[in-house]
């Protein structure tokens, strides 16, 4: 789903407000957070981002994993209507996201896999959330090692024994 370009502005003020201290990747994952989060239908106004939290960013042979936690803040705007100063609005809806993306090594990162988890804060520290959360990340950073390789002619060979 792609956003009109009436909602680009005001995400692209917030990713640009906070991204300073990020990498390229981290601001990748924080905007492809921010889309998928608005593009929920039970979702009526922009949110900005808020927090980043929990930052991790791991290189392998097979590509970058990066984790991070994102806070989120309702603003006064509209997702459907036009945008104008969109203020954050206080005692409103904060939700945190989860959000854990495996990118291969290429010059151009493509998203091998990826996992996000968004909710009220105090929803996604229930223990069986958590646990839900930590083994999806543990599979995502996993993609594109060994199980996910390309398969080669001859990596697996079977034979068939003739009848008796």
């Amino acid at each position: 789903m792609r956003l009109p370009l009436s909602l680009w502005l005001p995400l692209a003020l917030a990713v640009a407000a906070v991204a300073a201290g990020q990498s390229p990747l981290q601001r990748r994952v924080v905007r492809d957070v921010l889309e998928y989060f608005h593009g929920r239908s039970n979702v009526h106004f922009l949110f900005r981002e808020r927090e980043l939290d929990g930052v991790i960013e791991r290189e392998d042979p097979s590509g970058t994993f990066v984790q991070l936690r994102l806070g989120l803040a309702q603003t006064s705007c509209r997702k459907r209507g036009p945008q104008r100063q969109c203020r954050v609005v206080e005692n409103r809806r904060k939700p945190t996201c989860l959000a854990c993306y495996k990118f291969d090594s290429s010059d151009v990162p493509k998203v091998l896999d990826k996992y996000h988890n968004c909710g009220p804060a105090h929803h996604l520290a229930a223990k069986e959330i958590r646990q839900r959360d930590e083994a999806e990340c543990r599979a995502v950073e996993e993609a594109g090692k060994g199980g996910d390789a390309l398969y080669l002619p001859g990596m697996f060979a079977f034979s068939r024994g003739l009848p008796a």
